[in-house]
């Protein structure tokens, strides 16, 4: 998979696609509008960072590239790549139940608090492309 070199673009699928692991300097996208939302985001070798409409929705250390990242009413579902192990923190509703699937493997459930977010781990490689879904139970 490659990086997104415009840091962040719409799919005509609805999804977006963002972040660029492999920069060494910090580079940011503000007010992108994607399907009447305004988006942002931050990224870099040490952290990616997704924003819609001024609110939390994705944070990753160290920095990922994500494709075809869908959010619908259940969750959330996305592509990863990065050069090695990243914590992913992604703002969901609060106080809900999710399972978690990384690869085509169920992780377990977790629950968020009252700031929505939820937190994983995935085992990233160069250049290998590692699916995560959220699903609300």
């Amino acid at each position: 998979m490659a990086v997104v070199v415009e840091l962040l673009r719409s799919e005509t699928d609805g999804a977006i696609s963002f972040g660029n692991h492999k920069l060494q300097q910090k580079a940011k996208v503000e007010d992108f509008e994607h399907e009447g939302d305004i988006l942002k985001v931050k990224t870099y070798q040490a952290m990616t960072k997704l924003e819609k409409n001024g609110m939390f929705l994705y944070e990753s250390v160290p920095g990922t590239s994500v494709l075809a990242f869908h959010e619908s009413e259940k969750g959330v579902e996305f592509i990863a790549e990065g050069n090695g192990d990243a914590q992913i923190t992604i703002g969901l509703m609060d106080d809900t139940e999710y399972e978690v699937f990384v690869g085509d493997e169920s992780i377990g459930t977790m629950r968020t608090g009252l700031g929505g977010k939820l937190s994983l781990s995935v085992e990233l490689e160069e250049d290998k492309e590692v699916p995560v879904k959220v699903r609300q139970v």
